[in-house]
């Protein structure tokens, strides 16, 4: 039997880090943030829930030394990680986005688009949400979003 891992893919929390997020990032095997922390203070809440952490910068996150993208792969599974969706499709199985403050879960050209929606800053009408990504050593993927 496979094993899998467990995600906690978060964006926008533009300032805010709900107690109740930091409970359930302790649970992640890892944690990915896709852009707009605002603030050092964001970062490193994010960053102290102790588990393997992988981030991009976002549009507002002046002075935060981060990468623009990230290219991973788990599970045999290739998955880019950006705050702002790029118009040219990336050679990729997953593309994880931020930014438009609302949940996505698409397919476009073969390239599955996820966006966890935002913790900080909810958007035409979406509640704050976060999402958990489960990749199986398969390459099985299952993407399910939590409102905060």
């Amino acid at each position: 039997m496979g094993t899998s891992i467990r995600i906690a893919v978060i964006a926008d929390t533009h300032g805010r880090f709900p107690e109740a997020l930091a409970a359930e990032l302790r649970a992640a095997d890892e944690i990915w943030h896709l852009g707009d922390f605002c603030n050092f203070a964001t970062l490193a809440a994010c960053q102290s829930a102790g588990r393997p952490f992988h981030a991009v910068a976002g549009n507002n996150d002046f002075g935060i030394d981060l990468p623009q993208t990230l290219e991973l792969e788990r599970g045999g599974r290739r998955f880019h990680l950006v705050h702002i969706p790029p118009r040219r499709q990336p050679a990729c199985d997953f593309l994880l986005f931020g930014h438009t403050h609302v949940p996505c879960d698409e397919e476009s050209d073969g390239v599955r688009r996820l966006n966890p929606g935002t913790v900080g800053k909810p958007n035409k009408g979406a509640p704050p949400s976060w999402a958990w990504l489960e990749v199986s050593d398969g390459g099985a993927v299952a993407w399910t979003l939590n409102r905060l």
